[in-house]
């Protein structure tokens, strides 16, 4: 394998340095600028990171301009035709793709680990009945370290394994507390007997007082949006637990700032938006006058659910919401939702439109994952939490290999400082 260096001059000194190009399996080279601090006393400029690794991975792969989406080496697209949400969960955490054998046995482990004490649930009880359910998942998650601190040496793998047990049963449980608090309803206990998507949705709209039927297709759109809402390399989100995570606090905790970053909507709460976009434009023939305003650069309106910060190609993951989405309201009795019908018509203009299209803006993720939401009976509040329980098996997947990694350090990334140089105190009375 060729090693590629760059030598890089400081005009001022004469001063060289080589920098060598770190090979990926796939993708472009990394160059490590580790030395630049030490050889000339700068470091590098990158808001936003859109240019610098901050780690070395082996979990996710994304080609942004190809569309593609890489879980482990499986594209998405096969995962999510063959596989269930736990067996990917496993795919991110272990590496490899379970046998039968160890699939029954992942399973169970998580299927028992569902409940969660009586005392966080009264949690709850404490919250506004109209909080909002990211807050309340937030706190209730930071808080499972003070109640299942017996497993907590991080360095410690079998207690590592047993955290990713624990966080990936208990979400569903604590996420549908949430909504029942919301409601002023009781909480539903889980049942062993259902999947990990039935299960979620019993705990979610059933009640004490009658038994509750889960349709199938609901079950199976639900796991397949999980599934394609598991991981994303290093998103914001990912990216706050490995930051948290490096500094040796517990999983719990690391986990409970992944949940409150992607609380922003611009990360997960970008399929909210994208129902509230398609309202505000009401019906088809509204849409001209909409993507207009999109174009004024002075009306700041924004067309959510096209664009993705990485990809610059279709969202693998759109292609195949798309289909199920016709799926699910076809076999749910809902193939005249007026909404579904009017984001495939804005779809279609949109990508005749060569403004978009030269903006490389193609559906993402987002532009379907909240219909298919609405057509099982998800509330809009509760979209950004579903998308929390799926992305629990990437966070959790990055936070281990992270631990596991001989090379972690702390993160502590550095500044462009444009303040005030040094200056001197005076005196209240003298200002």
């Amino acid at each position: 394998m060729t090693i590629r260096t760059f030598t890089l001059t400081d005009d001022s000194t004469g001063k060289s340095s080589s920098l060598e190009a770190l090979h990926p399996t796939v993708g472009p080279d990394v160059l490590n600028i580790a030395p630049l601090a030490k050889d000339h006393g700068v470091f590098t400029y990158d808001p936003g990171f859109m240019s610098t690794a901050a780690c070395e991975s082996k979990i996710t792969y994304i080609d942004g301009d190809k569309g593609i989406l890489l879980y482990r080496g499986y594209p998405v697209e096969q995962l999510a035709a063959k596989s269930t949400f736990l067996e990917v969960a496993y795919l991110l955490i272990y590496g490899e793709l379970p046998d039968t054998t160890q699939l029954t046995e992942w399973q169970n482990n998580i299927t028992r680990h569902t409940m969660i004490n009586e005392s966080l649930l009264r949690f709850f009880n404490g919250f506004h009945y109209d909080a909002h359910p990211m807050a309340q998942v937030s706190a209730v998650v930071a808080s499972l370290a003070g109640f299942y601190h017996d497993s907590l040496d991080i360095y410690n793998p079998r207690h590592r394994e047993i955290v990713a047990h624990r966080i990936l049963a208990k979400m569903p449980t604590i996420a549908a507390a949430a909504y029942k608090h919301m409601l002023g309803q009781p909480f539903i206990y889980p049942q062993n007997s259902l999947s990990y998507g039935a299960n979620l949705l019993n705990m979610f709209f059933a009640v004490p007082s009658e038994e509750l039927q889960i349709h199938p297709m609901a079950a199976k759109a639900l796991d397949l949006l999980l599934i394609l809402h598991a991981d994303h390399e290093q998103n914001a989100s990912t990216s706050t637990v490995r930051l948290a995570g490096s500094t040796g606090t517990n999983p719990y905790a690391a986990m409970s700032a992944g949940v409150a970053a992607l609380w922003g909507p611009s990360h997960g709460g970008a399929n909210e938006a994208v129902l509230q976009m398609l309202e505000e434009i009401g019906t088809a023939d509204a849409i001209p006058k909409f993507l207009a305003r999109v174009k004024d650069k002075q009306d700041h309106t924004k067309l959510m659910g096209f664009g993705h910060r990485v990809y610059k190609n279709f969202d693998p993951r759109a292609k195949i919401i798309r289909e199920t989405c016709h799926a699910v309201l076809k076999t749910l009795g809902r193939s005249d939702n007026p909404l579904f019908e009017l984001a495939l018509r804005l779809e279609e203009v949109a990508l005749n439109d060569e403004y978009f299209v030269s903006r490389k803006l193609y559906p993402n993720v987002d532009f379907y994952s909240g219909i298919i939401y609405s057509a099982i009976g998800i509330p809009r509040s509760m979209f950004t939490v579903m998308f929390a329980i799926a992305r629990t098996a990437g966070w959790v997947a990055h936070w281990q290999e992270m631990i596991a990694d001989p090379a972690m350090k702390i993160g502590r990334p550095r500044q462009l400082y444009t303040g005030p140089t040094s200056r001197v105190y005076t005196d209240i009375h003298t200002r």
